[in-house]
């Protein structure tokens, strides 16, 4: 995960519009965003995302 892909998960969750585990919702305000980025990483590597949101690694 590169600091990009990290940077669009913490606006998304800066905004507060959703629960970070809900992926699919996630993934489709990246798309609402234009985090392009995300949407392909929601898609590749849900693991690490997870592990992102609960380890902050």
């Amino acid at each position: 995960m590169n600091d990009k892909i990290k940077e669009q998960i913490l606006a998304i969750r800066k905004m507060g519009l959703t629960n970070m585990f809900d992926v699919n919702t996630v993934q489709r305000i990246a798309y609402e965003m234009d985090f392009y980025e995300l949407v392909d990483f929601l898609e590749t590597d849900r693991k690490a995302y997870v592990d992102f949101i609960i380890y902050g690694k």
